[in-house]
């Protein structure tokens, strides 16, 4: 696609810059809740990306990364479909973690329950100052059911998620770098602009590498210490023989920067 293509969607909106696409949460009015919408537009954004694309960068329109779950859109469900329901957000939250594409998000007002289990789905995150981090649903008779137990569990321990659910405390942008909420802590308005930068860095990395890097590290981390090991020979032996390995390698000893693609 051309430089600044724009795609409309119903409650997301896409802008293409060369090889790097930012998706933006475009319900401004909700502050970006989450409703079935929102997630049926991800999981075909990350179930097909535009063709050329090598990094994403993912934000809300607005102010707000995203509230969390539409309350007002919410409908009681049995206890089937709501497992199903659930589950739906699991598959579509792993297709942003280990699609393969790096993304990148920016991380502005609020990020709440369903808000903060997609921005712990992205691999880079990038937290402004007016950021609140928050997990309110045990103040609103419910439990979280986006991830959040797994993926916010093990960013900040469970012992500490279970005391906010419990007390529906937030985090604003220092907390969350120090807890492992956010990756970095900017100034207003300078969250886009860094991570155009970090985009732009890691989508001129070797394809191959950052697949590994994106695929192998959190899942290594489940394994055991004699496993992970075993794993990260097996990355490694096959990364080091890729054609980016051996651009690297050349670009080295050429003292020039490596062209990976």
């Amino acid at each position: 696609m051309n430089d600044g293509t724009t795609q409309s969607g119903k409650v997301t909106r896409t802008e293409i810059n060369g090889d790097i696409a930012t998706l933006i949460f475009d319900r401004p009015e909700k502050r970006n809740a989450m409703n079935d919408a929102l997630v049926d537009e991800l999981d075909q954004f990350f179930s097909n990306p535009p063709e050329g694309v090598n990094a994403v960068i993912l934000r809300g329109e607005g102010g707000h990364f995203c509230s969390g779950l539409d309350l007002a859109e919410h409908e009681h469900r049995e206890p089937v479909a709501g497992v199903f329901h659930s589950r739906n957000w699991h598959r579509v939250s792993e297709l942003i973690e280990f699609g393969g594409l790096p993304v990148i998000s920016v991380l502005t007002g609020a990020v709440i329950g369903g808000g903060l289990e997609i921005a712990a789905s992205t691999h880079v995150r990038i937290a402004e100052p007016s950021v609140r981090f928050q997990l309110p649903e045990g103040r609103r008779g419910i439990f979280v059911g986006g991830g959040a137990s797994v993926r916010v569990g093990r960013l900040i321990g469970a012992d500490r998620m279970r005391e906010m659910m419990l007390t529906g405390r937030n985090y604003g942008a220092e907390d969350g770098l120090r807890l492992g909420l956010a990756h970095y802590s900017v100034e207003d308005g300078e969250g886009i602009d860094l991570a155009h930068k970090l985009a732009r860095r890691i989508a001129d990395n070797a394809p191959f590498s950052n697949y590994l890097m994106i695929n192998a590290i959190s899942r290594i981390g489940d394994m055991s210490r004699s496993d992970g090991l075993f794993t990260e020979s097996l990355a490694a032996a096959m990364c080091q023989t890729s054609d980016g390995a051996k651009e690297g390698l050349r670009a080295f000893l050429e003292k020039r920067e490596p062209k990976f693609r």
